[in-house]
């Protein structure tokens, strides 16, 4: 069974912690907050139900664990560190306790974009050059990248995901001159190395969080003078359509968590492959409703449908990264399970 504290956001976490903590080590602690912080733990607090015994001893343990590896990570670095805590809580809980503290250490390029507003963010962007804009893109969430490349003029979104695939590394002097070029309101750049950034699987993972019908225009318009890139996009991506790839218990998987209206709308504007796979799936019972909602329902609008159906491929990918299903994308794909 899955613990309470993994479902809980850093945040969430602290707020216990510093509950549990009692008020004079509390007030302590905030000293050496920034007022954002102590804002969002002030709001966590606030909003905070009761937890049980379990879950705060869990948060306790992890706090106490991680001030342990920051320790060693200090008194001797990643190695030193690595092999104590493997000792200590074995190799997998130490790998987890290592890249936990050394993924916060780190500084990425555009930090500060990051923190921003997604809607703010193409007003910085749009009028530099493709190459700048998909280079910023590529640091930036995945998610958030897609909330940006949606509100781009479409003529350059297609161009933009070309140039993103074909990234490879990036000299930390170009990342500066970008920054520069973007007046400060980017953070600068705190590593010396070459920085592995872009290639396709960045796009896929941006297209993967876009909306349905911007997502199927930039592939359409990428067709038209890449079409070997963008066939190598749809491979590794996984549309509403290629639920015919999933096998009967996945499927069902997937329906026991979709809501019955959402799934009539999504089949409204489905092929009928789709339709019966999906309907061979469900009871007589649900297919006998899902018919006769469609039947009732009238014209629905295009938007609406693949509104629809990315909340179930949605519901897909977050499966699929919970290792509770499994996607084969394209024949001669290793399975990982």
């Amino acid at each position: 069974m899955e613990k309470a504290s993994s479902t809980m956001t850093g945040s969430e976490k602290a707020a216990i912690l510093i509950i549990s903590l009692g008020k004079e080590y509390s007030a302590k602690l905030f000293k050496h907050l920034k007022e954002e912080e102590i804002e969002q733990l002030t709001l966590d607090i606030t909003n905070m139900r009761m937890v049980d015994s379990e879950t705060k001893s869990a948060i306790i343990d992890e706090f106490y664990e991680l001030c342990l590896a920051q320790n060693y990570l200090s008194e001797g670095g990643i190695d030193y560190a690595r092999d104590i805590l493997e000792n200590a809580l074995g190799k997998e809980k130490a790998v987890e306790l290592i890249v936990k503290i050394t993924s916060s250490l780190q500084v990425r390029p555009f930090d500060y974009l990051r923190k921003a507003d997604p809607d703010q963010i193409p007003n910085f962007i749009q009028n530099e050059n493709l190459q700048t804009i998909a280079l910023v893109l590529s640091y930036l969430k995945p998610q958030q990248a897609a909330r940006v490349l949606a509100q781009l003029p479409q003529e350059k979104q297609a161009k933009i995901v070309e140039k993103i695939s074909n990234m490879d590394r990036t000299s930390p002097e170009n990342i500066r001159e970008v920054e520069k070029i973007l007046e400060r309101k980017l953070s600068s750049l705190g590593v010396e190395d070459y920085t592995v950034v872009g290639g396709i699987q960045n796009i896929v993972d941006i297209l993967n969080s876009i909306d349905i019908g911007t997502e199927k225009r930039i592939l359409e318009t990428l067709d038209e003078y890449n079409d070997e890139l963008s066939e190598e996009i749809r491979k590794r991506m996984f549309a509403f359509e290629d639920i015919v790839k999933l096998d009967s218990k996945a499927i069902q998987k997937v329906l026991n968590d979709t809501d019955n209206k959402d799934l009539a709308i999504a089949l409204k504007g489905s092929a009928k492959e789709v339709k019966d796979v999906i309907m061979s799936n469900v009871s007589v019972r649900l297919k006998d409703m899902l018919n006769e909602d469609i039947e009732y329902m009238g014209p629905v609008k295009i938007k609406d449908v693949e509104i629809a159906q990315q909340k179930i491929v949605n519901i897909i990918r977050a499966l699929e990264e919970k290792g509770e299903i499994v996607i084969i994308r394209n024949e001669g794909d290793e399975v990982i399970v």
